[in-house]
C-alpha cells in the first residue's frame, strides 16, 4: 500500500475565498470528500483542511481538482473575468498558422472551452504524439481523419466525431491530399492554441 502524499506547506498568496469555493464545487459535481480526494491523491483529511482553510492548495493540486471538477483554476480561485460576447462571427475569426496546421479560432479567449475549426493538411504531423491535461471532442467537416489514440488507429470520414481524455497518446493526420477540416474542442485546462497543434509531445521524431 502506498505511503500518503507528503503535504506541501501552506500558501498566504491565495484569496481566503479558495476554501469555501473548494467545498460548494466539489458538491455541484456530487462527490463525496472521499471520492475527490482519492482521485485527487489526497487523504479526505488533507481535503477537508483544504476546504475549511486550516491548508493553502498547491498549483498541482489546484490543477488536479480543477480537472476533477469539471471546472479551470479561475473558477477554483473565484477569479471574474471581463463580459465576453456569446457569439463569434465567421468575419472575425482570423486564419492563424502552427506547425503546418491552420486554425481559426471559434470561440471566446479565457473560458474553460477552446473551440476552433481547425485545417490539418496531408502529411503535416502525422507522427507526433500529443499528451496533455484535458479531454478532446473532433467533429469531422471535409477530408477524412487517421486518428490514432494507445494503439488503435481510427479512420474517421465526415460527420464523424471523437472524445478522449488528451492523456491518451494520440496522433491526428490527415488520410487524404487534400487534408482534413475539423470543429476541435479542448475542455477544462486552458492550452496556448499553439500547444494543441504542434504538442507537447512524447517520444523521439529524429
Amino acid at each position: 500500500m502506498s505511503s500518503p502524499r507528503p503535504e506541501p506547506e501552506p500558501r498566504d498568496d491565495l484569496p481566503t475565498t479558495v476554501a469555501p469555493r473548494l467545498r460548494s464545487l466539489r458538491r455541484r459535481a456530487s462527490l463525496t470528500l472521499e471520492a475527490a480526494a482519492g482521485a485527487a491523491g489526497l487523504s479526505p483529511a488533507h481535503l477537508s483542511r483544504l476546504e475549511t482553510g486550516q491548508r493553502q492548495p498547491s498549483l498541482p493540486m489546484l490543477l488536479a481538482l480543477a480537472r476533477i471538477y469539471g471546472t479551470t483554476v479561475s473558477e477554483l480561485l473565484g477569479e471574474t473575468v471581463a463580459e465576453r460576447d456569446a457569439v463569434v462571427r465567421a468575419g472575425d475569426m482570423e486564419a492563424t498558422a502552427a506547425g503546418g496546421w491552420t486554425y481559426w479560432q471559434a470561440g471566446a479567449p479565457g473560458r474553460g472551452m477552446q473551440a476552433l475549426r481547425v485545417h490539418v493538411p496531408h502529411g503535416s504531423q502525422g507522427d507526433i504524439v500529443r499528451v496533455h491535461p484535458g479531454e478532446e471532442w473532433l467533429y469531422v467537416l471535409t477530408g477524412r481523419l487517421r486518428l490514432r489514440l494507445g494503439d488503435t488507429t481510427h479512420l474517421l470520414a465526415p460527420a464523424d466525431s471523437a472524445h478522449f481524455d488528451s492523456l491518451t497518446p494520440h496522433r491526428i493526420a490527415a488520410q487524404d491530399p487534400d487534408g482534413v477540416e475539423l470543429l476541435f474542442v479542448h475542455t477544462l485546462l486552458q492550452s496556448p492554441t499553439a500547444t494543441l497543434c504542434l504538442g507537447p509531445t512524447i517520444g523521439d521524431r529524429s
